[in-house]
C-alpha cells in the first residue's frame, strides 16, 4: 500500500514549517517529535516546563534535543502575548482572564501560532477535542468564506476494492447537528443548515485529495434513494446539490457527489475496520 504521507512528507522536507506540541510532556507527543526531529520533516516547539520534558523524554529514550522547548512561566515575549490575545478577543475577556488562559498550554500554543512563532499545532493527547479546538476559533479562527469548522478521519485498509481502500469520512467528532444560522433581529436565515453540510462534503473532499484520494462523495442519511422524507433526509438531499455547485466553483468537477447510495457499504465496512483493530489488539502479545 502506498504510503499516504509521502508526498507531504516530500514538501515538508523541501520547505521546512514549525509545528508545536502542546503537551510536551506526553509519551506520544515525545516519540512523535523525536521522529519527526530524526528525519528532518518539521522543527519542533514543545510547550511546557523544561525540567518535566526533557525528563519524559530521557524516561522514554526520545531525542528532542534539537526541540525549542518553551514554558509559558517564563516566555520572554509573554506580555506582548497577552496585549495581542487582549485586542484579539476585543472586550470578551481582560488582560487578567488572559494571563491566565495563556498560562495554559493549548491556549499559549495556539498564540505562538497567531503570532507567526509557527506554523500548525498539535493537541488533544491530554485535551479534549473541544479544548483544543476553542482556543483556534478564538484566536485563529476559520478562514475566510468558512461558517463552521469539521473534522475528518482518512480510514487506510490493506483490504478491499481497489479505488475504496483509503476513505476520508467527515464529520465524525466536531459537528453533531446542522441547524441554519438565524440573523436574531431579523428571523432571516443567514446560513442554511444544508449549506454548512455542503461545507463539511467539499472540505472533506478537499482533505481526501491530499491523502492521495481521488474523491466521489456520498452525503450519508438514513433514506435509501429518497424512500424517506423530511428531517435529515431533506438535509441530505439538498446538501447534496449545494456541494455539488460549491464543488465546480471549487475545481473539484470530477467529484460524483450523491446521497445515500454507499450508507450500506460504509457500514459494514466500518464493522470489518472495527474487527480488525479489536483482532490485531487481542494479539499484541503474539
Amino acid at each position: 500500500m502506498a504510503d499516504m504521507f509521502a508526498p507531504l512528507v516530500a514538501q515538508l522536507k523541501a520547505n521546512p514549517k514549525t509545528i508545536v506540541f502542546t503537551e510536551g510532556n506526553d509519551p506520544r507527543i515525545l516519540e512523535a517529535a523525536s521522529k519527526l526531529l530524526a528525519e528532518g520533516v518539521l522543527k519542533v516547539v514543545m510547550v511546557g516546563n523544561e525540567a518535566e520534558c526533557k525528563a519524559a523524554a530521557a524516561a522514554g529514550n526520545f531525542d528532542i534535543s534539537a526541540a525549542e522547548i518553551i514554558d509559558p512561566e517564563n516566555y520572554a515575549g509573554f506580555d506582548e502575548m497577552v496585549n495581542t490575545m487582549v485586542e484579539l478577543r476585543k472586550g470578551k475577556q481582560t488582560a487578567e482572564e488572559c494571563t491566565a488562559m495563556l498560562k495554559k498550554s493549548n491556549y499559549f500554543g495556539t498564540m505562538l501560532v497567531k503570532m507567526g512563532k509557527a506554523d500548525c499545532l498539535l493537541g488533544g493527547a491530554t485535551y479534549s477535542t473541544a479544548d483544543t479546538i476553542r482556543p483556534a476559533l478564538q484566536l485563529v479562527k476559520t478562514k475566510k468564506g468558512a461558517h463552521l469548522v469539521s473534522s475528518c478521519f482518512i480510514l487506510d485498509r490493506d483490504c478491499g476494492e481497489e479505488g475504496l481502500k483509503r476513505i476520508a469520512m467527515g464529520d465524525c467528532a466536531v459537528n453533531i447537528d446542522y441547524t441554519d444560522t438565524v440573523d436574531k433581529a431579523t428571523g432571516e436565515v443567514k446560513v442554511a443548515a444544508s449549506a454548512k453540510l455542503a461545507e463539511v462534503a467539499v472540505e472533506t473532499a478537499k482533505t481526501a485529495k491530499l491523502f492521495g484520494i481521488d474523491p466521489k462523495v456520498a452525503v450519508l442519511s438514513f433514506s435509501t434513494k429518497g424512500s424517506g422524507k423530511g428531517g435529515t433526509v431533506k438535509l441530505s438531499h439538498d446538501a447534496t446539490a449545494i456541494a455539488k455547485e460549491m464543488s465546480y466553483a471549487g475545481g473539484l468537477q470530477r467529484q460524483a457527489l450523491f446521497s445515500i447510495a454507499l450508507v450500506l457499504f460504509v457500514f459494514i465496512m466500518l464493522i470489518n475496520v472495527v474487527l480488525n483493530v479489536v483482532l490485531k489488539g487481542g494479539n499484541r502479545d503474539e
